[in-house]
């Protein structure tokens, strides 16, 4: 994959033997600068403790590093969770010799056990001592647990007679469900970006891409999606009213979309990627509705793994989402092959079995027929392999 690197940003990775041996398991991101920062954070209620500290940080809008570790959550481990993950910023800020409220941690992993500090403390060192030696790669394999494939993308963007960079990494693989998913995303970039006008690309972004996922249904205590603005491109700040903010946005949103369809294909135990598209609906509440209750079934997400085009299931999950929906004016396509008409089967059972057998990737689309909204989310089948790595994520 090539990406590019924006200017002024280095990182490393090391082993500390977070959760056990034989990986790096530690990584900083630094800018050599004092960057713009805005971030989103999960919903989920119970917080872990790196995602309460950062909430407080971000007000400042401002970043330089953040660290991350795999392997262990720092979640539910109450004071002393807090005081860790502290300790880890007072670290890294004292071995950049940086301000401790420009550094942010960010954890992600097993929940409810301490962080190994006495393996982190001694990590730091090199961790600092390796900054600029890392590739984005290494970087975004660090931040791994169950993914089985590297997430990072990059793109250039002109604004006027300077180019910049925007490049992002992420990791997500399970506990993947709107309104954030485990998932954590960093993107960097050596753009000048106004600081309101950056959180609110990154919301719009979020909301387009991270927030329209589904691997299982539940919603991590980890989620965390972070940009950093250095403007090392030397560009003429965007801003809302800058002619330039439309591009800014669509690249933004070309790029948290690739991640977050990366995170859904590389579903724990996943075999197929499955957009659910809900048109025609009567508001777009309706169509959310229809959307998320379908790609969240797990009756409709294992006959998919089966191969079983089953859209019995569908329309139960249809019926069952509290949506204003019409039962004999539902009509139901797998990509173009139209499988129920009028609420009823359109008598293409077998070739849609066929269809589902040769399809890794597959458009399941949903025509209410009474209105003019849409609404869409990426989710995934479940399979056998699915419950064996949740069942064993602790061992």
């Amino acid at each position: 994959m090539s990406v590019k690197i924006p200017r002024g940003f280095k990182f490393s990775a090391v082993e500390a033997a977070i959760k056990r041996p034989g990986r790096k398991d530690l990584a900083l991101i630094y800018s050599d600068v004092e960057a713009t920062a805005g971030a989103v954070f999960t919903k989920n209620l119970i917080k872990a403790a790196p995602v309460k500290i950062c909430i407080k940080k971000i007000a400042s809008q401002k970043a330089r590093a953040i660290i991350v570790n795999s392997g262990n959550a720092n979640a539910c481990t109450g004071k002393r969770g807090i005081e860790d993950a502290n300790e880890m910023v007072r670290l890294v800020a004292k071995g950049l010799n940086i301000d401790e409220r420009l550094v942010y941690p960010a954890s992600t992993g097993v929940i409810g056990v301490p962080l190994p500090m006495e393996r982190i403390r001694a990590a730091i060192p090199d961790l600092i001592g390796g900054l600029g030696k890392a590739s984005l790669e290494e970087l975004a394999r660090a931040i791994m647990t169950t993914d089985t494939f590297p997430k990072y993308i990059s793109a250039d963007l002109k604004v006027g007679d300077e180019t910049g960079t925007i490049t992002a990494v992420a990791k997500g693989a399970g506990m993947i469900n709107p309104s954030m998913a485990t998932m954590l995303c960093f993107i960097i970039t050596d753009l000048s970006v106004e600081k309101l006008s950056l959180s609110k690309a990154l919301n719009e972004a979020v909301e387009q891409s991270f927030n329209r996922i589904t691997v299982d249904g539940d919603r991590s205590t980890n989620d965390m999606v972070m940009i950093m603005a250095n403007s090392l491109a030397g560009n003429d700040t965007i801003t809302m009213k800058s002619k330039y903010y439309k591009d800014f946005k669509k690249v933004l949103n070309s790029i948290t979309y690739e991640l977050s369809k990366s995170i859904v294909k590389d579903g724990e135990g996943a075999t197929k990627l499955i957009k659910v598209i809900v048109r025609r609906a009567p508001s777009r509440k309706d169509a959310e509705l229809v959307a998320r209750g379908v790609a969240n079934s797990l009756l409709v997400k294992t006959a998919f793994y089966g191969n079983d085009a089953n859209w019995g299931r569908i329309m139960a999950a249809i019926g069952a989402s509290g949506a204003k929906v019409v039962e004999d004016k539902i009509e139901i396509y797998f990509n173009h092959l139209q499988v129920v008409k009028g609420g009823m089967s359109a008598g293409n059972d077998s070739t849609a079995n066929e269809l589902l057998k040769a399809s890794k990737e597959l458009n399941l689309i949903i025509d209410l027929a009474t209105g003019k909204e849409e609404f869409s989310v990426l989710t995934c089948d479940i399979s056998e392999d699915y419950v064996r790595i949740n069942a064993e994520y602790r061992s």
